[in-house]
């Protein structure tokens, strides 16, 4: 597991990756007010915690969280601004 302090356009981000055996790794970044994760997250379990969350699919890096579409997004997340479709940069910035 590691975990790293990501800076990016004057933003601070929290970045976790869990490398998985034979696996893509779990990817998570996080803000002040909430989080974008990669597919192995439940989204439909975020909404019903009540948190700002997004999801992205298909990323393997930090770089492809941030660069990655957002497929989805909980109620809270989509208050705040974020929207299908941005990036994972874009809402990570809404949730700072």
């Amino acid at each position: 597991m590691a975990v790293e302090c990501l800076r990016v356009d004057g933003f601070s981000f929290l970045g976790v990756r869990v490398d998985l055996p034979d696996s893509p790794p779990l990817l998570l970044i996080v803000a002040e007010k909430g989080f974008v994760m990669c597919g192995f997250l439940n989204l439909d379990a975020a909404e019903k915690l009540g948190v700002v969350a997004a999801v992205v699919s298909g990323v393997k890096t930090f770089e492809d969280v941030l660069e990655g579409e957002i497929k989805g997004v909980t109620s809270k997340a989509e208050a705040l601004g974020v929207r299908v479709g941005m990036s994972g940069l874009e809402a990570l910035k809404l949730m700072f």
